[in-house]
């Protein structure tokens, strides 16, 4: 069942891995259908999933399609749809310059960056929590709210979005800004916009 949906994660996480925002280890995809959730398997490059290796979880928790074990981020992804009922994928990923910013506790805003400005606002970080529990989930409710984009601090990035596709338009785009907001910051000192021109953007 469900092999339409199945192959959308392949391909997404295929193109991620292409783009180094996923590795062997680090990064997970879902998709939220139907009272059930769809995820990347554990420990398995990303270049090389199959549809059956994708794992479908029941409303219950409980595993019923896919011939590897689910990822270990499960519960983090669970969260995300309990707390944003909007969503209907979530992604999340160790993409470098995100994860930097995750790495200081730095959330990620700017008033020189139009782009940044429109697209997000700012970019928070929701407080430490141990990989594959639900400390995170416990802090995340607040940030998730506000930002379809969040830091994890000390660990990486969830970007949850309508379908698969927004997800991963979100983490892309995030990760280009942070990256270029990066090279700015260590160019010198960056020039803000005005109030005025920052309000322009923003209509």
């Amino acid at each position: 069942m469900y092999e339409d949906l199945k192959q959308i994660i392949v391909d997404i996480a295929r193109t991620m891995d292409k783009k180094n925002l996923v590795n062997t280890y680090e990064g997970n995809l879902s998709i939220k259908h139907d009272g059930k959730i769809l995820i990347t398997p554990s420990g398995k490059s990303k270049a090389s999933l199959t549809t059956d290796m994708i794992a479908v979880i029941d409303g219950s928790g409980k595993q019923i399609e896919g011939k590897l074990k689910y990822s270990s981020e499960f519960l983090l992804h669970a969260a995300a749809y309990r707390l944003r009922k909007d969503a209907g994928a979530a992604i999340h990923s160790h993409a470098p310059y995100l994860t930097s910013y995750a790495l200081n506790n730095q959330p990620i805003e700017s008033n020189a960056y139009p782009e940044m400005i429109n697209l997000f606002g700012r970019i928070p970080v929701v407080p430490y929590g141990t990989p594959g529990t639900d400390e995170i989930a416990a802090e995340m409710g607040p940030h998730i709210e506000m930002s379809k984009v969040v830091l994890l601090a000390n660990h990486g990035v969830l970007a949850v979005g309508t379908d698969l596709y927004d997800a991963f338009n979100l983490t892309q785009a995030a990760e280009s800004i942070a990256y270029i907001l990066t090279l700015a910051h260590n160019l010198g000192h960056v020039k803000d916009l005005t109030p005025e021109q920052v309000a322009r953007v923003m209509k």
